[in-house]
């Protein structure tokens, strides 16, 4: 059976990678994106995935995107909460708007989706919810208490929400990926990600988005059903829990 599948933050980076995976699986794939219409427009005409454009801190766009991808695509059964932000900052020098911001996107976010399309969910008695935290939501970073709180608190979020959806036949998973080459990184000195970064991790590199994709889809598969409120860490061995 093709299954619908929603990736927010979808068209760049590792949400590229998980709409992508998530096709080449047999799933009819939707994808929101924040901001950069060039982007987006690149992305649809490289991979015929279509793409929506909202922003997932508002509840009120939430439910208006949904309803539309949901009339255009259909049925919502798998969503991958991958959008994120950051902004870094040490807690002392940290604003209200830094912290809330993050909080918006990184943690409300993921109530603002996924409330939307859970009723759904359960009264057709299937679906996937799969959460993009990260390895700071594991063992915190230095200048992200924002970024750190809100990703422990996507961790949290699944564990209850997998408890909630479970006699629905909804699992809700998170995946906690370490240090990934995406255009972010690219940005970071040559010294630092020599010196400082990659001796962090024990396989000597930086993990690749397909990486993080492969375990999405593993975990949207209709066989994954009994892999229900599980963290899977993919960070090259950098953090064990």
């Amino acid at each position: 059976m093709s299954r619908v599948a929603l990736v927010t933050g979808g068209s760049r980076g590792i949400g590229a990678a998980i709409s992508a995976a998530l096709k080449a699986q047999g799933c009819t794939v939707a994808a929101t994106y924040a901001g950069n219409d060039e982007k987006a427009a690149a992305f649809t005409a490289e991979t015929g995935i279509q793409t929506f454009k909202w922003d997932v801190g508002d509840y009120d766009a939430c439910a208006e995107g949904i309803a539309k991808v949901q009339a255009e695509v259909g049925n919502i059964d798998i969503l991958v909460n991958n959008a994120g932000i950051t902004r870094d900052a040490p807690f002392h020098k940290m604003t209200r708007e830094q912290w809330q911001q993050v909080i918006d996107t990184n943690l409300t976010g993921l109530f603002n989706m996924t409330h939307n399309v859970w009723g759904g969910m359960r009264e057709r008695k299937f679906g996937r919810v799969i959460n993009i935290s990260s390895i700071n939501g594991q063992k915190g970073q230095f200048a992200q208490a924002n970024y750190s709180a809100a990703k422990a608190g996507d961790i949290g979020f699944t564990k209850s929400l997998a408890q909630e959806g479970a006699r629905a036949g909804i699992t809700v998973n998170a995946i906690c990926p370490g240090y990934i080459n995406t255009e972010m990184m690219s940005t970071i000195p040559d010294k630092v990600m020599n010196e400082v970064i990659l001796p962090q991790i024990p396989v000597g590199r930086l993990g690749e988005a397909e990486e993080i994709a492969r375990g999405v889809a593993f975990l949207a598969a209709d066989e994954a059903g009994f892999v229900n409120g599980s963290t899977m860490t993919i960070n090259g061995a950098q953090y064990l829990t």
